[in-house]
């Protein structure tokens, strides 16, 4: 029992001098905490910026409107061949500048050519097909009655369908001019023609020219001599192609040399043969189709006038009325000295050659053929 008191008393001394040895058990005064910061001013938000303003959508396009599309056909010779060709197509482009349409042409360089260029433009669809010159008429005929909702037009041949108009010009009417200019002209009294193929379109050409000569017979009492063609006979020389400028020379040279010096060729290109020869004799040529003092300037001394066939003429006025919706189809348009689809070009270099008194006389027959006055044919 003493033991038990004893270490209690021990253990009570031991607390006593923990609590003197930490500062006699007295508590540690708190520390007043430290004063809290105000907050910081809180910043206003940006200002939300107002959201782009929504765009009109772009107004839609209206689709493009299609153009009236053409096709051209050629006939051999050539596209550039400086004559038929070349004068039809440029009433395509005339109409392409100032009707704005779609015009294209496919070149025939053989016979065989013609119906694959035909279906061609066919399985393109073009608004008006024009085939160029007397030998496409088979194609052109096949192909319109074959395909009646398609629209055709074809130079110097009338039409054959209800979908297919003419192209004619009565060009008797201004080689009628042109032989009794020639036989005004010559002065060996002997002047001369010839043909590239001897099909219609060519020889009424070769018709009026002899009739122009023999109407300046009768009326001078003269006696010009015409070599290459004969009315009564319907016969003439003939190269047989609208190509070849060799034939035309050599033709040329032939005729010539029997004492031709004027010489009215009407074979496209072959021509070209001829006014060489011409140039190189200091003899005269007429040209056809186109004024070819233009067209061959390589031969302007040798170019006394050009029966002029306005093709270009013709094409775009077919043109115009097929896009304004009148195309002609089942009619023919017929080119005369009346309505400007024939006659001569100028004399240009043989302005001042030409007498005056024979300038005045052709003015004369002229306004004599257009009043009916003198017939031609």
């Amino acid at each position: 029992m003493k033991q038990r008191i004893f270490i209690i008393l021990t253990l009570l001394l031991f607390g006593a001098m923990v609590l003197a040895a930490c500062g006699g058990g007295q508590a540690e005064p708190t520390e007043a905490p430290a004063p809290t910061k105000a907050p910081e001013p809180t910043q206003a938000p940006e200002p939300t910026q107002a959201p782009e303003p929504t765009k009109a959508p772009e107004p839609t396009k209206a689709p493009e409107e299609k153009k009236f599309s053409v096709g051209m056909v050629s006939d051999i010779g050539g596209i550039d061949d400086k004559s038929f060709n070349q004068t039809a197509w440029k009433g395509v482009q005339d109409a392409i500048e100032k009707l704005g349409i779609d015009g294209t042409f496919l070149e025939s360089q053989q016979q065989t050519d013609y119906e694959k260029n035909i279906n061609e433009f066919l399985a393109q669809g073009k608004d008006l097909i024009i085939t160029v010159g007397f030998l496409l008429s088979d194609a052109t005929t096949k192909a319109a009655e074959a395909n009646p909702d398609a629209h055709f037009a074809i130079v110097d041949f009338p039409s054959t369908a209800p979908n297919v108009q003419g192209m004619l010009f009565n060009v008797t009417e201004a080689t009628f001019l042109a032989g009794y200019l020639a036989a005004g002209m010559s002065e060996t009294g002997v002047v001369c023609t010839y043909g590239g193929i001897n099909i219609p379109p060519v020889v009424d050409f070769m018709v009026g020219f002899q009739n122009g000569v023999e109407y300046y017979n009768e009326q001078k009492g003269a006696d010009v001599q015409l070599l290459g063609w004969d009315n009564e006979t319907q016969d003439g020389l003939f190269t047989g192609n609208f190509e070849s400028t060799d034939d035309g020379r050599r033709f040329a040279e032939n005729l010539f040399d029997e004492g031709c010096d004027v010489i009215l060729p009407v074979a496209g290109p072959v021509g070209l043969g001829s006014a060489a020869a011409a140039q190189e004799r200091g003899l005269m040529i007429i040209g056809v189709d186109t004024d070819q003092y233009v067209s061959a300037p390589e031969f302007a001394d040798a170019w006394l006038t050009s029966v002029l066939k306005n093709m270009d003429v013709a094409v775009f006025d077919t043109i115009k009325s097929a896009m304004e919706g009148n195309f002609k189809g089942g009619d023919n348009y017929i080119g005369t000295l009346a309505n400007n689809g024939v006659g001569l070009a100028p004399f240009h270099e043989f302005e001042d050659k030409v007498p005056d008194d024979l300038k005045a006389e052709l003015e004369q027959i002229k306004q004599d053929i257009i009043d009916g006055k003198i017939q031609v044919k």
